[in-house]
């Protein structure tokens, strides 16, 4: 029996670095090197997605929005439409490297225009990275907040909340640059916490709530709570679909940040597989615990107007307190913010790879400095503080603005899937380039993707417009101006300049061979 066991672990270490030589093997002919420590497997890259779409951040966060903003009936069947988009996205990562969509636009584009392809899609998508890090830890940051707020005379103001969210931008950096051996395990944890903590989260509110909403209420009660300051809301100056339309933010940023399972596939094992079956996995499982989430909360109401305007400011913490009482509320907020926590650990760590695979290739001003894995550490410590930086100075807004935070959700939204829709559309345009990984939608593939484009399409513009009525510089939705930003720096350098240089995805090894040669000749 122990000769058995002992051989059938023989055979699994044999089979494993079969697979690892492959993983390095099929990097190597796409021109890169091994340099990022590969030890994920598939529960942990499906954790990464998982933990970054993490609706027990985004549907709490956005909660007040979207009651506001079309109310229960829009919240549950716009979680319903909006899960769909993301569920069908004909992700087939035959192309497994860290850069996820812009490599994927270079290499479905027609040569002559791969170039232009990654560079628009590599913006766009580190725009998402950024802003989606910058909706998470400020959430986190803004529930912190409130829950100091219980059982003590804290008040929080926009300067106190801009603090603590520095600081937790600052523990999130530091456990990305010296924590990276410990990240599978985190992993690992964060995905539990998840799952558990919302399950147990809904079930403890269902069953201590004292009364329970209506299936009309969840289900058909529409609100329109945008107008402020006297005015009346969007659906009375345009139209109630206007309202519907806007109010799909909630779902739709939530459901972000799933291509981290591409940007983690140079330190995953059998890439091309698990990268793939990661996005789907997790996308599958949080659109059903999120509807979970969202109708248990809804059902636990217990007077909408004293939810809505809740003196702490969230209305899911008002939700606790009438079920569960301050005490349970306390706890209830742990595990919200722990998720919160975790989620923005790994956006984080999702997005330094994706900025460090950008400038591995050229693509970021400073990119040789960038462009460096420690090699202690394993990890791209350089773009890791790049990263919370930015979303750093994303966040510096809402000192001033009453929607900034609503307004960074949008950003995150646009950005990511704009970067998501590119490859897609370029896989439509030129069907005879597409290369099929070993995870595919077969004949469906084409009809989904022309699904797909649309629906981004759509969302793109519908998340650029004002949220709240009336519109003045305290209300305006700013996601127009960073995406402008993106859409004229990027377009803009790229004809001043970027045109003369960018190649697109570098073949790296080449690269090195052609450094060494040119040293060797100059040497002779």
């Amino acid at each position: 029996m122990e000769k058995s066991t002992s051989r059938e672990s023989a055979q699994a270490t044999i089979e494993g670095g079969r697979i690892q030589q492959g993983d390095e093997a099929e990097l190597a002919r796409m021109g890169y090197k091994q340099e990022l420590k590969r030890e994920l497997g598939l529960l942990q890259n499906f954790g990464v997605s998982f933990s970054i779409i993490s609706v027990i951040t985004g549907i709490p966060s956005l909660f007040l929005y979207g009651l506001n903003t079309g109310g229960p009936a829009v919240m549950v069947w716009g979680w319903v439409v909006a899960a769909l988009d993301p569920l069908v996205h004909p992700y087939k990562n035959a192309h497994p490297t860290s850069g996820g969509p812009y490599f994927w636009a270079a290499m479905l584009s027609n040569p002559k225009d791969a170039a232009l392809a990654s560079w628009i899609t590599g913006w766009f998508n580190l725009l998402g990275q950024v802003a989606v890090t910058t909706g998470i830890s400020f959430a986190c940051a803004n529930f912190l907040s409130t829950a100091c707020t219980l059982k003590t005379s804290f008040v929080p103001t926009p300067k106190t909340t801009i603090g603590v969210y520095a600081a937790v931008l600052v523990t999130q950096g530091l456990i990305n640059t010296f924590g990276v051996h410990l990240l599978h395990h985190l992993n690992n944890v964060s995905i539990w916490w998840h799952a558990i903590g919302t399950f147990s989260l809904v079930v403890a509110i269902l069953a201590k709530a004292p009364t329970h909403q209506s299936g009309k209420f969840v289900f058909q009660t529409f609100i329109d709570g945008t107008g402020v300051d006297g005015s009346v809301g969007w659906g009375s100056r345009a139209s109630n679909a206007y309202v519907v339309v806007i109010g799909v933010l909630m779902a739709q940023y939530t459901l972000t940040g799933f291509d981290a399972s591409a940007h983690m596939t140079e330190e995953t094992k059998n890439a091309a597989m698990s990268g793939s079956i990661g996005i789907i996995m997790a996308i599958g499982v949080s659109a059903i615990l999120g509807w979970f989430l969202i109708l248990g909360l809804l059902f636990s109401i217990q007077d909408l107007d004293r939810t809505i305007s809740s003196e702490t400011g969230q209305p899911v913490t008002q939700i606790f307190i009438d079920t569960v009482g301050e005490n349970g509320a306390i706890v209830l907020m742990v595990i919200v913010i722990g998720a919160m926590y975790f989620c923005g650990t790994f956006s984080i760590t999702s997005n330094s790879r994706m900025m460090y695979a950008f400038a591995r290739d050229g693509g970021i001003p400073g990119h040789r400095f960038l462009a460096k894995v420690d090699d202690r550490w394993k990890s791209p410590i350089r773009t890791v503080w790049l990263a919370c930086t930015l979303s750093f100075i994303l966040g510096l807004p809402s000192l001033g603005s009453s929607v900034a935070f609503s307004a960074a959700t949008s950003i995150a939204t646009i950005g990511l899937y704009i970067s998501y829709g590119i490859p897609i559309a370029l896989r439509v345009v030129y069907r005879d380039r597409f290369q099929r990984g070993p995870f595919h939608l077969g004949k469906f593939s084409y009809v989904v993707a022309v699904g797909a484009i649309t629906w981004i399409a759509f969302i793109s513009i519908v998340f650029i417009l004002p949220q709240i009525n009336p519109v003045n510089s305290q209300t305006l939705n700013y996601a127009i101006v960073a995406v402008a930003i993106v859409v004229v720096y990027s377009t803009g350098f790229w004809l001043i300049s970027a045109r003369k240089w960018f190649t697109g995805p570098v073949k790296q090894i080449e690269e090195e061979e052609k450094e060494v040669r040119g040293s060797n000749s100059y040497d002779s």
